[in-house]
């Protein structure tokens, strides 16, 4: 029977910690069941009946006095089975973001990128909107470059995206896109947007995004463009 239990949940591609819990509620349930059987039998069919009975009364009390802990309990169970997350990922659950290290039936533990470990209450991941940014390995990195109005934006825009499409740095598919966001009052904003893989990042690369700014702004300045944020407009010479 254990085995076949094991098997149904490995099927379910469950995590190690959560095939631990159900093993031990399985082996509590039956132990409950044969004790209640074996009252039976011997003919203390009311204590089998108080033995039930109680329980249920324990159960019901103890889930009051330990409602928050039974809580994370329960949403870990039902998080075992939707699985929005696996070991690896990176999730955002309100303020905390960062690399799943373990998942566990009451917490989930993970390491910011700032280096602290953090263990997340389930009940809260279950009852709150999660962000797993590397379920499918698609990632969409943006960052804005300002350049001066005298600069040609439509090249510049051009330039940038065979820049950045004929590295190795994004997917080809979804393609990249550049265009111009915004006119602020010293400069012409132009916003890039790229797909990275998540699943196979490039490696010796700590932060693609970091290495396409500085990507696209050494192709903006060994082009002649001006990149500097507090650029302005050339005032015109006066009428003589």
């Amino acid at each position: 029977m254990a085995k076949a239990f094991n098997s149904l949940l490995l099927r379910g591609e469950l995590a190690d910690a959560h095939l631990g819990f159900f093993n031990r509620l399985l082996v509590w349930a039956f132990i409950l069941i044969g004790i209640a059987i074996s009252l039976n039998i011997v003919g203390l069919s009311g204590a089998a009946t108080g033995l039930l009975t109680g329980g249920g009364i324990t159960a019901v009390i103890l889930g009051f006095s330990f409602r928050e802990i039974v809580e994370n309990f329960l949403a870990g169970f039902f998080l075992a089975f939707s699985r929005p997350f696996r070991l690896g990922d990176r999730i955002r659950s309100g303020s905390l973001e960062g690399i799943v290290k373990a998942i566990e039936l009451r917490s989930t533990h993970i390491r910011t990128f700032d280096g602290r470990d953090i263990f997340i209450p389930s009940s809260q991941i279950f009852k709150n909107p999660l962000i797993n940014y590397t379920m499918d390995g698609l990632l969409r990195k943006t960052f804005n470059l300002g350049i001066d109005y005298t600069d040609d934006a439509d090249d510049a825009c051009e330039l940038l995206y065979k820049t950045i499409q004929n590295s190795d740095l994004v997917l080809e598919k979804p393609a990249p896109f550049v265009g111009i966001t915004e006119f602020t009052p010293n400069y012409v904003e132009l916003t890039v947007y790229a797909w990275i893989d998540t699943l196979h990042p490039v490696p010796g690369v700590f932060s693609q995004r970091s290495a396409l700014m500085s990507l696209c702004r050494r192709a903006l300045m060994a082009n002649g463009y001006t990149l500097n944020h507090n650029v302005r407009l050339s005032a015109k010479p006066a009428l003589s």
